[in-house]
């Protein structure tokens, strides 16, 4: 990058100026990932200080059947398949309440787009979790679920957003968004939810009092500029409800598991590397730096490896997604030993080696209990720095 350039980006940043679509593809064309670093890194400083969020959550995915055959996607089975499973209600609540005693705050659903179940599952199915765990948040449903919703029930999106928070829902999550360019959507998306439809949804949902997450899915044929143009989407929405709470890049992942059935669902795996880690801490560093109007950027470690999630705390993000259990979606992070499991301590240690102050939050980001940062009395203290 131009000296000059690097050093107007750096005013634009420190000066809290809004950064535009080519000062966006600039920083993406710049190599020097410490200086992004570390300008990600006070900014993320300024916003929330040496605070990471982290949440204890588990994940439920009710069914993976589902009519759309997305290139990216492993997860989905089409009806009659060996393995394509659909939960009844009882057993949803069965696993759910399971789950009780780990102290968990937060229950994540997401499904596959079935083809066959009945609108009236889905609101049961919250109702009932709900009573089954009433101090439990329920984040449900993406903006594609929602979308096929109206599709199977004959409503609107309101409407079925009003029955759905009726029935216990506190958050829509952030999914079905991908790569919201036509240029690069077409080829990845197998199901008619884009752009138009994601942002009508989300912005109905903000109109309601939901707050929701915001997601990003790269690293595969996409190009700097198409994930610019995304978070750009994102900004100019945020501009205009104030209702997402949290970004979160996820990083696209190869078919490491669902292989060994001798199928290879992933249709990009064959011309797509994955993203690297430095690549990845890229990408958080750039979103933090664009999307200035959203207090928070979440990695997902689960996605990118323990590690990888603790550099990116240097890089831009705030919040470490919670304590997840078997997510089906993905698997396995990086098919290196990613573990598929994290408790509140392995949390709380992740962060503190990082060198940040953990504190647990709720769905709505209200803090439920500060912990010790690291500890000063040890030997070479980690301190959150800059890079």
């Amino acid at each position: 990058m131009d000296a000059g350039l690097k050093r107007e980006l750096e005013q634009k940043v420190l000066a809290g100026e809004r950064l535009s679509r080519e000062d966006g593809i600039a920083l993406y064309d710049s190599d020097d990932l410490a200086w992004l670093g570390g300008l990600a890194h006070e900014v993320r400083t300024r916003k929330n200080g040496d605070v990471v969020h982290f949440n204890v959550n588990r994940h439920l995915n009710m069914t993976n059947v589902c009519t759309a055959s997305c290139a990216y996607c492993s997860f989905q089975r089409k009806p009659g398949e060996k393995d394509a499973y659909t939960m009844r209600i009882e057993e949803a609540v069965r696993l759910a309440k399971a789950m009780e005693n780990e102290n968990l705050t937060e229950l994540h659903i997401v499904n596959g787009l079935h083809p066959n179940l009945p609108w009236r599952y889905y609101p049961r199915s919250l109702s009932e979790l709900k009573k089954a765990l009433p101090n439990v948040s329920l984040k449900a449903f993406t903006a594609t679920e929602i979308h096929h919703f109206e599709t199977i029930s004959g409503m609107s999106a309101s409407d079925i957003l009003d029955e759905l928070i009726e029935a216990g829902l506190e958050s829509l999550t952030g999914g079905g968004a991908e790569i919201f360019d036509w240029e690069v959507r077409q080829h990845i998306v197998d199901h008619r939810t884009h752009w138009e439809d994601w942002s009508r949804i989300h912005r109905l949902a903000h109109e309601k009092g939901l707050k929701t997450p915001s997601t990003m899915l790269y690293g595969h044929i996409e190009e700097p500029r198409h994930r610019v143009d995304h978070v750009l989407r994102l900004r100019e929405l945020q501009d205009e409800t104030g209702g997402f709470q949290v970004f979160i890049p996820l990083r696209y992942q190869h078919d490491f598991v669902d292989m060994q059935d001798g199928k290879v669902r992933n249709k990009l795996q064959a011309r797509t590397t994955m993203a690297t880690g430095a690549e990845a801490l890229k990408t958080f560093a750039v979103s933090r730096l664009l999307f200035d109007n959203v207090p928070h950027v979440k990695v997902f470690w689960v996605m990118h490896g323990v590690q990888t999630a603790q550099l990116a705390l240097q890089h831009g993000a705030d919040d470490m997604d919670g304590s997840v259990v078997e997510y089906k979606i993905t698997h396995d992070a990086d098919n290196y030993g990613t573990p598929n499991k994290l408790t509140r301590e392995d949390l709380l240690e992740l962060i503190r080696d990082a060198g940040f102050r953990p504190v647990e939050r709720n769905t709505r980001y209200e803090i439920i209990r500060e912990y010790p940062g690291p500890d000063a009395d040890r030997r070479e203290t980690p301190q959150a720095m800059r890079v």
